[in-house]
């Protein structure tokens, strides 16, 4: 996972349930992964080992628990994250089909990423409601709000607050 649940808890200050930012966080670390093109893979820490009985099996010194892994090809495609090694056994947070083989890769997103996303689910939580409203008059109160056009937003975020993202941009083939 591109943040950790709990980090992202203590570090909003919310007092919302973990599975309800564990999905925003899986939701925003997508959008990243699909407007970059990047899937942010360290090839160097990649692993052919077949899944038995829901669970990967082999090991590696560079894979830790919590640490986020991209199956690639197969049924098993996709991204998890590392709940438990043991006894040369790799538990990911979803179970996997037994197959002979599975390419495992594990993910680095930098920490100016890593801030980014902070920052993108601090105006979720803060902002959202707001969006929408262009001018707001109140005898001699008045509020203008960011205007979200395709111009200057992306997947409902404001272009100003996704703008960590354009060193990461790869090409598309």
């Amino acid at each position: 996972m591109i943040v950790k649940v709990k980090d992202a808890l203590a570090y909003l200050k919310l007092d919302i349930p973990e599975a309800d930012m564990e999905r925003k966080i899986r939701a925003v670390e997508r959008l990243i992964r699909s407007e970059t093109n990047n899937n942010f893979q360290d090839r160097a820490v990649r692993l052919e080992v077949p899944s038995c009985k829901g669970v990967l099996i082999g090991s590696s010194p560079y894979l830790a628990k919590e640490d986020t892994v991209e199956i690639s090809g197969g049924v098993n495609k996709g991204l998890y994250t590392i709940t438990e090694i043991s006894d040369g056994q790799i538990k990911l947070d979803k179970l996997l089909y037994d197959i002979p083989v599975n390419t495992v890769t594990k993910v680095v997103y930098p920490e100016d990423v890593q801030e980014g996303v902070l920052n993108m689910l601090q105006w979720e939580f803060t902002m959202r409601s707001k969006t929408g409203i262009k001018t707001e008059t109140l005898s001699r109160h008045s509020v203008t709000y960011y205007d979200m056009d395709a111009q200057n937003s992306l997947d409902g975020y404001p272009a100003s607050l996704i703008g960590f993202i354009e060193p990461y941009i790869q090409m598309r083939w």
